[in-house]
């Protein structure tokens, strides 16, 4: 089912308005513009889109997988909906792609965007990734049950932040897991930050008690100690220094396993020729041994599917979060 997405038209305006555009080049020009291509991606540099995005265009590039180079370009703002509205207004540009994931389906509906990710022109999933329970290293939560505790007594409380808007990864995670946990979500303080960036200064800056967010944009923090990670949210612990002591929230006793996911979008009304030819190239992208490397080495679970199987993953995924928004009474 689709939501029509018009009630916030005029503070859509003014938030898609007002983008901060980051363009950085990757590769070296091979001298045929037409086969250059450019690569949006809808958050801050060092953002979960960000490092997929870059890791994607990197096997690309160095396979010659497309024949050209990327412009990679961050478009910030309202919590990706600025980069879709770009894609969107680029429609049968066929050397334009963007990164783009479950954050952006929950920006699309909190800034009351007219249009869908499954509007554009869907290519390719690329992965899954597990979001982390963060806390600044001297906060009082030693542990995920210490956190629980204090929502159960007290949920306004606690101030959680996350790197998307109401809808996003980020918001949904703390949503069903306080839900899992007997705690009424409505009861939450929630405070959305612009991308993984933002959410560690916060973190850092003690204007939230605990984040929640993909644990691969905090790998610094966490090893260094600044953070740390009370639990993950997938199946299976993650490996790194500060990150495999972090239990899983079943083996800490709680029914729930949430995990995000990214993919890359074309803008509408290009060719089907031409879709075709971009879902190879991310194809051939997917079966090289360095694509493989990156989802080790970034924790990514790899979960790769195109074309239409896409677009119908697509339309679930609106589906579960304007169901979430809804019971939220956020729509």
């Amino acid at each position: 089912m689709r939501h029509r997405r018009t009630t916030r038209a005029i503070a859509t305006a003014v938030a898609l308005g007002s983008a901060l555009v980051l363009a950085t080049g990757c590769g070296v020009t091979r001298g045929d513009e037409s086969r250059d291509l450019t690569m949006l991606i809808p958050n801050s540099p060092g953002g979960g889109y960000d490092q997929t995005g870059r890791a994607a265009v990197a096997v690309m590039e160095n396979g010659d997988i497309t024949g050209g180079s990327f412009e990679v370009t961050n478009v910030i703002g309202a919590g990706g909906s600025v980069a879709m509205t770009r894609l969107m207004n680029a429609k049968g540009d066929e050397r334009t792609l963007m990164t783009a994931g479950l954050g952006v389906v929950g920006s699309l509906y909190s800034f009351g965007a007219p249009y869908a990710l499954d509007d554009a022109t869907p290519l390719a999933q690329l992965i899954e990734d597990q979001e982390g329970v963060l806390v600044p290293a001297d906060s009082p939560f030693q542990t995920i049950d210490d956190l629980v505790e204090a929502w159960q007594e007290d949920p306004d409380s606690v101030v959680v932040g996350g790197g998307s808007s109401p809808g996003g990864p980020d918001h949904l995670f703390p949503m069903q897991l306080a839900s899992a946990v007997d705690v009424d979500p409505r009861e939450l303080r929630y405070v959305p930050y612009d991308g993984g960036g933002p959410l560690t200064s916060a973190l850092l800056g003690d204007k939230i008690d605990v984040g929640f967010s993909g644990v691969g944009e905090f790998e610094g923090q966490l090893s260094s100690g600044e953070l740390r990670l009370l639990a993950v949210s997938g199946e299976e612990r993650l490996k790194g220094e500060g990150i495999s002591d972090a239990p899983t929230l079943t083996e800490a006793g709680i029914d729930l396993v949430f995990t995000n996911w990214r993919g890359v979008f074309a803008p509408p009304g290009i060719s089907e020729e031409r879709r075709d030819e971009l879902i190879a190239m991310l194809e051939e992208m997917h079966d090289t041994p360095e694509w493989q490397q990156a989802l080790e080495d970034n924790g990514w679970i790899d979960e790769f599917k195109t074309g239409d199987d896409f677009a119908q993953f697509l339309r679930e995924q609106d589906e579960r979060v304007a169901t979430t928004l809804e019971d939220l009474e956020l729509l």
